[in-house]
């Protein structure tokens, strides 16, 4: 019996011992395959992650990155997205009348994308109106389609060209510059006037001249080897104050008595008289200093060296092989102003804008008549329409611009509060007149 009872007894134990063992692993298992995760927001970031991981890798075998951040793709993904009448608004800077806004430049920045605005005396009357002009215009890009930033840009060589001229510094011009001051001063002077450009909202000044002249005070001279030196000097004291220059006028007009304002004219010299000496100041910038920093502004005098017919700001033989070509210009090639008498005379502004972008110009300036800027944007629209101008052209303009803007404009509202301080500041003033240049 008391051996009976035992087993009866070890046996009872035995399976409740078995029976926790199974509701054990049961149990166990189940925690393992249903409990919530004890940090859901770390496995949702590991989710997250690994997704991103399988797209990369999809992307990487497409050689398509899912978001870039390299300027190169944005670019590329902007022009694929914008329309022909978007692109070719950007590859034109205009001029209006008045102090500010008005329809006609309304119109243009929010119906046709135009790509910048020039400013002359008529649309500047103090440094703080100014800086509130350049904010307005640049609001006015919220009402386009792309949204893109204006170049704003303007004349401040110095000397008889100097815009708004009672309220900003006494620029020198670059005779005196060339004839009395030091390669630093030319870079002090260059700096000082980017510095009350900038503080107006104004991102292109169009100079250096590096025309060779021993009269025109536009010039530094008639030396090529220091036009150079003191051409580059300009190009890097307007960087340092955030505004890029344009050399001008490609290929070198000095020869010329003719003011092309008012009619064509023609430099009989030989390829290798010019190449040694007007055209060696632009060679040796472009050769030295990074293409992005400045622009290249053509000029609408003839060179038959190059093209019998056409002028240079018209001409592919000059733009496309002279500039780019032989002497390896990468940046932004603008025409100057296509209302002067040398081109507008004979040829229609229809046929220039599309002559010029054939040429290999990336910007076309036109800087005063509203019917004028329509002509110049519906001719070059309707030549791309009728396979006139390859899309492929369009797009290598397109393409240069919206670098330059990418690259080179970081903000679009200046305080015009500020530049009431910096523009004419008696800093800017005491240092000028203390050069001593006459």
């Amino acid at each position: 019996m008391m051996i009976s009872k035992k087993y009866k007894l070890f046996s009872l134990i035995a399976l409740v011992l078995a029976l926790a063992v199974v509701w054990f692993q049961f149990n166990n298992s189940s925690n393992r395959t249903e409990a919530p995760d004890e940090n859901p927001v770390e496995h949702k970031e590991k989710a997250v992650t690994e997704d991103a991981e399988v797209v990369e890798k999809e992307n990487d075998e497409e050689k398509v990155p899912a978001t870039s951040t390299d300027p190169k793709d944005k670019v590329e993904q902007l022009i694929e997205t914008m329309t022909l009448e978007e692109k070719v608004g950007q590859l034109m800077i205009v001029g209006f009348d008045g102090t500010e806004k008005n329809n006609h430049i309304s119109e243009l920045i929010e119906k046709k994308n135009i790509g910048g605005v020039i400013y002359f005396d008529r649309n500047m009357s103090s440094p703080k109106q100014v800086a509130e002009l350049s904010n307005s215009l640049q609001q006015s890009t919220e009402n386009s389609s792309t949204q893109l930033p204006l170049m704003l840009a303007v004349d401040q060589e110095g000397g008889d060209i100097i815009r708004m001229r009672n309220q900003v510094s006494p620029i020198p011009s670059q005779q005196k510059l060339g004839n009395h001051a030091t390669a630093e001063q030319v870079y002090d002077v260059a700096k000082l006037n980017g510095s009350e450009l900038e503080a107006m909202g104004i991102h292109i000044n169009f100079a250096p001249v590096l025309d060779l002249s021993a009269t025109d005070s536009r010039s530094f001279g008639k030396d090529p080897e220091k036009v150079y030196q003191y051409g580059t000097k300009v190009i890097q004291g307007l960087n340092d104050s955030s505004v890029t220059g344009a050399l001008k006028h490609f290929p070198g007009n000095g020869r010329s008595n003719i003011d092309p304002h008012v009619e064509t004219s023609s430099v009989e010299s030989s390829q290798l008289d010019l190449e040694n000496s007007d055209i060696y100041p632009f060679k040796q910038i472009i050769k030295e200093m990074d293409n992005n920093k400045f622009f290249v502004m053509v000029t609408h005098i003839k060179y038959p060296a190059y093209d019998q017919e056409k002028p240079a700001s018209l001409s592919h033989a000059i733009i496309e092989d002279l500039l780019r070509e032989k002497l390896g210009y990468k940046g932004i090639v603008i025409t100057d102003d296509l209302e002067m008498g040398a081109v507008n005379k004979y040829f229609s502004y229809k046929d220039m804008g599309k002559e010029a972008l054939l040429a290999g110009a990336d910007i076309l300036l036109v800087c005063h008549q509203y019917e004028n800027q329509l002509e110049v944007y519906n001719g070059i629209i309707e030549a791309v329409q009728k396979g006139e101008i390859p899309m492929e052209r369009i797009d290598e303009a397109v393409g240069r611009v919206l670098t330059y803007k990418l690259n080179a404009i970081h903000g679009t509202v200046v305080d015009p509060e500020q530049a009431e301080k910096v523009v004419k500041s008696t800093e800017h003033v005491n240092y000028i007149n203390n050069l001593q240049l006459n």
